[in-house]
């Protein structure tokens, strides 16, 4: 019943601002007015992104790993990278996808794996995974991710952390098919990478609901696919005015442009965090790994080529590379998710250790 409640309520809301949206977002002098019609648009779309990962979650169970757990963090990517080009197209940000990409890579790798090991590591003592996958995922999201955000800030050819008009169309040709030639692997030749082998399980403080047999999902997987579309479409139709309004609000109040792609991130990957950490206290680390790392993946190569495409085409100028002390800080997470992901136990420490990365972070954002 909720799921239905949820759907009238963003199809409600969709159609309310498609036949009085133009006039409320003519004028936002208002902050009282802009700031409730923020808080509506952000809190329809937080619910229908917990619809979105719902579906995708009943189908993960029909479909089994990975298949499943893909199909959830390529929904929510699409989200992000929709939100991300309706801001770019409603205002100039050269650096939106850029801060969105950093906060993602730092929201997913040091705060919802470091929660979500640090809770693990208390509840269980130690949790397994499959190492292949995680070395799979972290060979991948290393050059993803240093080509982009590191390397424009050392080119000749530009100064400013952007890319030429070659460098645009090649980079994002080598991120789409990097990226594909991954999901072929992970779906296809390699998919037993991405699950936790039986007979591997820690039989270490295995709490009574870990062990419950979990019930199947009813509906059909043409039924979860349809609801999935579903929630997801109110998201995209609700997107530009979310962005126009979000705009609007960081320039009124003077807030840290890095705070936009803070917000979209939250909004993004928020269920899906709270999946994760759901996996791990139910001690599926392996769901969670492949939840966070693939969320790493699918937003650098996805987004990525998609915010150099709406450069090329409109011809703004889209800024990726990363501060220094940004760089800085995505180094050291690189070389932390390395490290924690290359025994095949983890523990509480390294759920601190990212933890404190994490929240170094969110104290850089409004103190640089």
């Amino acid at each position: 019943m909720s799921g239905w409640i949820r759907l009238i309520v963003a199809w409600a809301t969709v159609g309310a601002f498609l036949v009085f949206g133009y006039g409320w977002m003519a004028d936002l002098s208002s902050v009282m007015k802009a700031s409730f019609l923020f808080v509506w648009l952000f809190g329809v779309i937080i619910w229908s992104a917990f619809g979105v990962v719902h579906e995708a979650e009943e189908l993960a169970e029909l479909l089994g790993e990975p298949l499943g757990t893909l199909i959830l963090t390529l929904s929510i990517v699409i989200i992000e990278v929709v939100l991300i080009s309706a801001v770019m197209l409603s205002s100039d940000a050269p650096t939106l996808g850029r801060d969105t990409m950093f906060a993602v890579l730092m929201i997913v790798l040091n705060g919802v794996v470091g929660l979500g090991l640090l809770i693990g590591g208390l509840r269980y003592g130690q949790q397994g995974y499959n190492l292949q996958g995680a070395a799979s995922y972290l060979i991948v999201i290393i050059p993803l991710t240093v080509i982009p955000l590191i390397l424009p800030n050392f080119t000749v050819s530009t100064s400013n952390g952007s890319l030429t008009v070659v460098q645009s169309v090649f980079f994002s040709i080598f991120t789409i098919a990097l990226y594909v030639i991954f999901l072929v692997l992970q779906t296809g030749r390699h998919r037993d990478f991405f699950v936790y082998p039986k007979g591997d399980e820690v039989p270490l403080k295995v709490t009574p609901e870990a062990e419950a047999p979990k019930a199947k999902p009813a509906g059909s997987i043409g039924g979860h696919t349809l609801l999935l579309i579903l929630n997801i479409l109110p998201i995209v139709l609700l997107s530009k005015s979310l962005a126009s309004l979000l705009d609007h609000g960081i320039a009124s109040f003077g807030a840290p442009t890095a705070l936009g792609g803070l917000l979209i991130a939250a909004i993004v990957f928020t269920p899906e965090a709270i999946t994760a950490l759901r996996a791990v206290s139910g001690n599926e680390l392996q769901r969670a790994v492949n939840l966070c790392l693939g969320a790493a993946t699918s937003t650098v190569g996805l987004t990525v080529p998609a915010v150099l495409a709406i450069s090329l085409f409109t011809g703004q100028t889209a800024i990726l590379g990363l501060s220094s002390t940004e760089m800085t800080l995505l180094a050291v997470t690189l070389i932390l998710s390395t490290l924690t992901f290359s025994g095949l136990r983890t523990t509480v420490l390294e759920g601190a250790v990212h933890l404190m990365i994490f929240f170094v972070y969110l104290v850089l954002i409004f103190s640089p």
